[in-house]
């Protein structure tokens, strides 16, 4: 009888231009798109579970319970970890309109940053539906919390913080190539490291040992379980 084929798991980041992905096995994608990006990826084996970086369940008139707890967990990298935006704010045309809709939902504002992300935000709510793999999200500086067992000590922009990623995921048997082809030239440093580490989740999720963020995902009705995991 001959053995079954390895799971074959993906981590997914947004980057600049578009996404980028990397595999347990070692290979590293990009699209401008997530669905290009998934097109690539499963053109070469079918892939069991995608994590990726991005809100997936947005809420209505609430803050998500996921985001205070990843705060929590990553201590001094906490600014790394926005406030999901209220469904409603991510559709606004300005910043300005959106930061209304969510002081009138949630008593607070929206940052830049989470406005900025709007369509990447809406382009992992649809895709997410109709996905042929499990989705989950992640947030890489908790996933790199969980592997240090405490929160990094430097920034991922800063040398320091790449070569303490790096050795955590070597660590953790996860050995990024030098070429990734093209999603190492379209992709920055802090993005591919971020991928790398949402792979070490998805690994966790298809072996079973990874937990969420909360415990029991909130729902909010657009069809979605919210919920962090690691």
């Amino acid at each position: 009888m001959s053995a079954a084929p390895p799971v074959r798991v993906l981590g997914v980041d947004a980057c600049k231009r578009g996404w980028v992905a990397i595999s347990n096995d070692g290979r590293g994608y990009f699209g401008a798109t997530i669905h290009e990006l998934m097109t690539a990826a499963e053109a070469d084996d079918p892939v069991s579970v995608a994590a990726v970086d991005m809100p997936i369940g947005l809420p209505v008139a609430s803050v998500r319970e996921s985001d205070a707890l990843a705060r929590r967990l990553i201590g001094r990298r906490a600014s790394s970890v926005f406030t999901t935006p209220v469904r409603a704010a991510i559709s606004a045309a300005s910043h300005a309109e959106a930061t209304a809709i969510s002081v009138r939902a949630t008593g607070k504002g929206l940052s830049q940053q989470a406005f900025a992300l709007s369509r990447k935000i809406l382009e992992i709510d649809a895709w997410a539906r109709a996905a042929r793999c499990r989705v989950i999200e992640v947030h890489p500086e908790v996933c790199f919390a969980t592997m240090n067992g405490a929160p990094l000590a430097h920034a991922k922009s800063t040398w320091a913080g790449v070569e303490e990623r790096r050795r955590l995921l070597a660590q953790a048997g996860i050995a990024v190539p030098s070429d990734l082809g093209r999603a190492g030239a379209m992709a920055g440093v802090d993005d591919v490291l971020d991928a790398a580490a949402a792979s070490w989740t998805a690994r966790r999720l298809a072996e079973g040992t990874a937990i969420s963020h909360p415990t029991v995902p909130e729902e909010f009705g657009d069809g979605h379980r919210a919920a962090i995991w690691v």
